[in-house]
């Protein structure tokens, strides 16, 4: 039996797209032990996973770098045939390098990646997506068709989900949105997320999600609205949430990782792009999906690969020129 380990220790959104490599992983090798790398707070995602044998997690915060040799043990023990790295940063190359595996593969700009067995050019420049660019990886023992990721939410979490939109509400539409973000410049601003839910139509319930962090952002927007709305940030778990986005008539969010949970699901979304653009990669790949951004050209964007913590000219241009018109017509789509 083959034993192929998978790593990505990146954000939340890196890893959801990283199932698509399970997918076609399982597709070709249906009897292979498939494990999974993911950093401390990431294997929530995992759950119910039916290809995974064991998710490995990585605690970054607490005795990093002990941790990280822990690890490195546990990895060497288990004997892989392959090591996959998604990452590009110097400690899960090492983990790579380092693995004991017979064929170690990742990206070139992996400082560790002079030790990998096989090792592919990772170009943002080209317009593929990130999953097509992670595919290059196994493309040389696979194929290069395009699989989706996915995510796979449990009838609980669908339970849950539902528990909390039928406690006051009946089978009527609803809506969910993902206001905050990492990264200043991704997020699309406050006052503008409040314009949008107050011409919303009535017929349709709205629904805040996010994590506990994100509490406050959802209460400031949903005092400022004059619509009803229901913040479920912070109550549901990763999955629970992707299980609300799955039947809602449509999401909204930015450029984060509850864009990628709607792809995993092919749940409909409304991808708000600011300062970064789509052609990095990152774009959502739902059947139903849009993408809206400014209609100006703006010589200042994109300003930056992954967001900063403020707009560098001080104007936030990117995000304020998007009408909420652009926004409500994906709705009729």
């Amino acid at each position: 039996m083959q034993k192929i380990l998978v790593i990505q220790t990146a954000f939340t959104g890196d890893v959801v797209l990283a199932t698509a490599i399970l997918e076609k992983l399982h597709f070709f090798f249906p009897a292979a032990q498939l494990d999974f790398l993911v950093r401390k707070g990431n294997e929530g995602l995992l759950l119910n996973h039916p290809f995974l044998h064991e998710v490995l997690v990585w605690n970054k915060k607490q005795n990093k770098k002990k941790n990280l040799f822990l690890l490195l043990k546990k990895i060497r023990k288990e004997k892989y045939d392959k090591a996959i790295n998604l990452q590009r940063f110097a400690s899960t190359g090492m983990l790579t390098a380092f693995s004991g595996a017979k064929e170690t593969i990742g990206f070139d700009k992996n400082p560790f990646s002079f030790l990998f067995t096989k090792k592919i050019n990772h170009d943002l420049s080209n317009n593929k997506h990130e999953v097509e660019r992670n595919n290059e990886l196994i493309a040389h023992f696979t194929d290069n068709s395009f699989t989706k990721p996915r995510l796979y939410p449990s009838s609980e979490n669908y339970a849950e989900a539902d528990s909390y939109r039928l406690q006051k509400y009946t089978t009527q539409p609803y809506i969910c949105m993902m206001p905050a973000s990492v990264w200043f410049t991704k997020q699309y601003p406050v006052d503008k997320w409040i314009d949008l839910i107050n011409n919303f139509p009535k017929q349709y319930n709205i629904f805040l999600l996010g994590g506990k962090e994100d509490v406050a952002l959802c209460e400031k927007i949903s005092v400022a609205s004059d619509k009803k709305i229901e913040i479920l940030a912070g109550n549901l778990n990763f999955l629970s949430s992707v299980a609300l986005m799955k039947n809602a008539a449509m999401n909204y969010t930015n450029d984060s990782a509850p864009l990628h949970f709607a792809s995993a699901v092919d749940a409909p979304v409304t991808a708000i792009f600011c300062s970064t653009i789509p052609a990095f990669g990152f774009y959502p790949l739902s059947n139903k999906s849009f993408i809206v951004e400014t209609k100006e050209n703006l010589s200042c964007r994109p300003c930056s690969l992954h967001g900063l913590k403020a707009c560098p000219l001080g104007h936030f241009k990117c995000a304020y020129t998007i009408e909420t018109s652009q926004l409500l017509s994906t709705l009729l789509q």
